[in-house]
């Protein structure tokens, strides 16, 4: 484990490493910047956000939901937790009031204004595209 502290500095530029894996749709080094990671650091949720969002990003919504519930669980008031969370309910059929009401909480509670965007994004994309009401929520 001592051979780990030396790395402990370079924990989010895995953790960053991880997220843009995600993004080049690189699910193998996304899961080995993130397995880093919890050599790292294990108790960190930041960790089972990332492994949330890869699961977003490949549409398995349920696991998704899952490993952001688990962040939530542990700190309620993780607005980018809670976002992604509502961003997967949002598409899941039976789950798209839930979902929309934790996006509009995460919009409402946040002071960081990039997770305000996203939620209120969100929830237009599903007015517009899932429910096809097309109400702004701005």
């Amino acid at each position: 484990m001592e051979d780990l502290a030396k790395y402990d500095k370079d924990f989010f530029l895995f953790l960053e490493a991880g997220f843009i894996a995600i993004n080049q749709a690189d699910e193998d080094a996304a899961q080995k910047m993130f397995k880093a990671c919890q050599l790292l650091r294990p108790d960190n949720t930041l960790i089972t956000v990332g492994l949330g969002y890869l699961y977003l990003h490949k549409l398995e919504l349920k696991s998704a939901i899952q490993y952001f519930k688990e962040v939530i669980d542990k700190e309620p008031d993780n607005v980018m937790a809670q976002t992604f969370m509502g961003i997967a309910m949002s598409l899941t059929p039976d789950q798209v009031k839930e979902g929309e009401k934790i996006l509009e909480k995460a919009a409402k509670n946040t002071t960081d204004a990039d997770v305000k965007k996203v939620a209120n994004t969100t929830l237009d994309f599903v007015d517009t595209f899932v429910k096809k009401s097309g109400a702004s929520h701005k």
